[in-house]
């Protein structure tokens, strides 16, 4: 398959390969054809012997600032609901292969609940990680509200998420959202080595670790799926139609409460 919106590498020698998000315009905003694309480079990748563990980055200025808004603005509720497009994105978290997130820049969003999907995230200084939907009238709706608040608790992810509120990467550090932060020209080559090392490993135990730590999450299908369902029911609401349009013209929303 021909990719549009992503470019993967490999280094066969040391088993890994590198998934990197390549819609440098938009910040790499997450529209659907991008994450199509993404799911089959993974799971063209799960059958691939010569790929162990995988590194999934963006660019030096974003991993990725969110959703493609313009994609969503036009949809309505019976429309995500029928569509159900968020379902998919489980699959990335049920990849069964270590997957590294390589972050610099903005990891907003939808960017933000990639990273909550991966199993290491090495972050550069610059990184800035957030929930900032409420801003456009909606709600996480890829996991956000459930695995932030399984990995940092209650109140600071109430906090983050009510707020919307950008944090740096010395912030997500402390808060347990990125394994180790390094400087700006070296997140990627340490993603790289960490993703090196893993692969040296037995590959069938360190599928089974992975399996036993996700294990921990039991219980997270039914929150992500009354997630999934509250993030489309906004789509019928004065406020995300306001939220929205003013976002994608650049002014501040007026809301309605309805």
């Amino acid at each position: 398959m021909t990719y549009n919106h992503i470019i993967v590498s490999k280094e066969t020698e040391s088993k890994i390969a590198v998934v990197q998000l390549n819609r440098p315009q938009v910040l790499n905003a997450l529209n659907f054809e991008l994450m199509d694309e993404l799911l089959h480079a993974l799971q063209t990748l799960e059958r691939d012997e010569e790929a162990l563990a995988i590194v999934l980055t963006g660019n030096e200025k974003a991993f990725t600032a969110g959703a493609d808004i313009k994609e969503f603005a036009a949809r309505n509720s019976a429309q995500m609901l029928a569509e159900n497009p968020l379902e998919k994105w489980q699959r990335i978290e049920k990849f069964p292969k270590p997957l590294i997130a390589a972050v610099s820049g903005y990891a907003l969003g939808g960017g933000c609940e990639l990273i909550l999907m991966c199993d290491i995230v090495i972050a550069s200084e610059t990184a800035k990680l957030g929930l900032p939907e409420v801003n456009i009238g909606v709600m996480p709706g890829a996991g956000g509200t459930q695995r932030l608040t399984h990995l940092i608790g209650k109140f600071k992810a109430m906090e983050l998420i009510l707020t919307g509120r950008t944090i740096d990467a010395q912030e997500a550090f402390a808060l347990g959202l990125v394994s180790k932060v390094v400087p700006a020209a070296e997140y990627l080559e340490e993603a790289k080595r960490v993703a090196r090392e893993i692969a040296s490993k037995s590959p069938i135990a360190v599928r089974a670790a992975k399996e036993a730590v996700l294990a921990a999450l039991s219980g997270l299908e039914q929150g992500l799926a009354f997630e999934r369902k509250s993030f489309y029911l906004l789509f019928d609401t004065e406020d995300k139609k306001e939220g929205m349009q003013a976002f994608l013209e650049k002014r501040k929303p007026q809301w309605k409460g309805r």
